[in-house]
């Protein structure tokens, strides 16, 4: 279900780099976008790509761990956007080496190159790589790491837009809400807390998160909260019989779209293996999913599904 054209390197300086991306099956411009690394304590960063706010919409989707990401992502994810973030790493190396990320959008989504009032999207994350060593945006152990990494990482952002959600398609709504708001209608404030760890093969990602809409015309507040953790393991790091490539996952993720509401939730646990005949470059994924949505005290609904995907990247 997807098909990408992606296009990086540098230009002039090897600090001066820049990266494209677009979409074959839906024609869709997803990332564009110009870097200037010359210091890694100060970089700067324009144009339009995922904000940099939280590590499961951040891993590419050529490097997810299962086949696609968890129930809560539709809810929290603030996806591509158009705009200008400063970012760096401080300390590398030490138990107080840190990465940071403040980003100024436009607030409006991909392909939105206007805000719709004068309310900009303000996003920020600090990483605390404890360990000194910092983990990159990849799921799976597959490089067997000698030395553990971690990091643990918070974020927050606020934006004011006609919008309650983001997805690859731009600005939406979340709920039965079917058309966009008023300019400036929706005040959203998020805040959520990180966790991603990797070492001999057993890798660990988790996120929790916390969202308040505010309808500033109807007057309406909503309260949302969910989470997820996810582990992955080889194995073949314990066991010489086991196959070397082939990774077992298992991934939980909780969702209430309405704090003040006890009796609605949605609850996800998937079981997958990966086989990686090159890494994230070609690997087969088969999973197996349970859903299940209370939608009341009265009624429940479950569902099944089992799916098989081959991976490639050329």
């Amino acid at each position: 279900n997807r098909a990408r054209l992606k296009i990086g390197g540098n230009a002039y300086q090897p600090w001066l780099k820049y990266y494209f991306e677009y979409e074959l099956s839906q024609s869709n411009l997803l990332d564009f976008r110009i870097m200037v690394e010359k210091w890694k304590f100060l970089s700067l960063k324009v144009g339009q790509w995922k904000v940099d706010y939280n590590r499961e919409r951040s891993v590419s989707s050529g490097k997810q761990q299962l086949v696609d990401r968890s129930i809560i992502n539709r809810y929290f994810t603030l996806d591509r956007q158009q705009g200008v973030a400063l970012y760096g790493r401080v300390n590398e190396g030490k138990n107080s080496d840190l990465n940071y990320w403040v980003s100024i959008l436009t607030g409006t989504g991909r392909g939105s190159r206007t805000n719709d009032d004068n309310n900009l999207m303000y996003v920020g994350r600090v990483q605390w790589n404890f360990l000194g060593r910092a983990l990159p945006y990849t799921n799976s152990d597959i490089a067997r790491r000698e030395k553990p990494e971690a990091y643990l990482a918070i974020a927050g952002a606020t934006n004011q837009s006609p919008y309650t959600r983001f997805s690859q398609s731009g600005g939406g709504q979340l709920f039965e809400v079917l058309e966009p708001g008023d300019e400036g209608q929706y005040r959203v404030n998020q805040f959520l807390f990180e966790t991603a760890f990797m070492y001999h093969g057993f890798s660990w990602a988790s996120e929790t998160h916390w969202k308040d809409i505010n309808d500033l015309i109807d007057d309406n507040d909503n309260r949302l909260g969910g989470f997820y953790f996810q582990a992955g393991y080889f194995w073949n790091e314990l066991f010489s019989w086991f196959p070397e490539k082939l990774e077992t996952a298992l991934r939980y993720a909780y969702l209430d779209p309405n704090l003040d509401e006890s009796s609605v939730s949605e609850r996800e646990i998937t079981l997958a293996l990966n086989y990686f005949f090159n890494g994230h470059r070609n690997k087969l994924t088969m999973e197996w999913s349970n859903f299940n949505a209370q939608e009341n005290t009265v009624r429940d609904l479950y569902q099944n599904r089992f799916r098989i995907q081959w991976d490639i990247s050329l």
